[in-house]
């Protein structure tokens, strides 16, 4: 129970992190910056999520504020955090679920997310650090089929109760790829 309630509160932590970002106004797009964050503002305003990229960039410790390489390892590794607590979330599901065919779309998305978590993410991250930066955005690109392959498996039929998960994945899929694009294109 205590991983069930852990994943919750990640999950809920993830949502207010989005809702905030979502409430917050968006910074001028003038090029000024404040010091160390610039380079984290410029790259962030060239993501489809600035305000959610320049969240995690800036409230992670750890977080390079002048190598876009390992800005994007962080995102890859925010994925990584999230899509492990989505799986364990699925898991938990399925086996609250009396519902057949819930059960059946929701061991369908597990089988999605399992190698998410265990291969491509992994793979993504040792790509960024090896300088991969094409297959770094293959994996990335894979990861959001397994994603969207979970959304469709609900569509039409009942209302997913991983639609708000998904969606902050694919958000958070969407930053990471538009920073190794512009690794990529250096």
């Amino acid at each position: 129970m205590r991983r069930s309630s852990l994943s919750v509160s990640f999950f809920l932590l993830h949502i207010l992190l989005l809702s905030c970002i979502l409430l917050t106004p968006t910074h001028s797009s003038d090029g000024e910056g404040d010091g160390d964050g610039d380079l984290v503002d410029q790259i962030c305003r060239k993501t489809p999520f600035y305000d959610l990229c320049s969240s995690i960039l800036h409230s992670n410790p750890l977080a390079p504020k002048t190598d876009p390489k390992g800005m994007a390892l962080i995102m890859v590794n925010d994925i990584q955090a999230n899509a492990t607590d989505t799986l364990s979330y699925i898991e938990e599901l399925i086996k609250q679920t009396s519902d057949e065919q819930l059960e059946q779309q929701l061991a369908f998305c597990a089988e999605s997310y399992i190698p998410v978590v265990k291969y491509i993410l992994p793979q993504a991250a040792d790509a960024i650090s090896q300088g991969r930066f094409g297959f770094a955005s293959y994996c990335i690109v894979d990861a959001q089929k397994e994603v969207n392959a979970c959304d469709k498996k609900f569509s039409g039929s009942s209302q997913s109760p991983l639609s708000d998960r998904n969606d902050i994945m694919q958000k958070l899929v969407d930053v990471a790829a538009a920073i190794v694009k512009l690794l990529l294109n250096g």
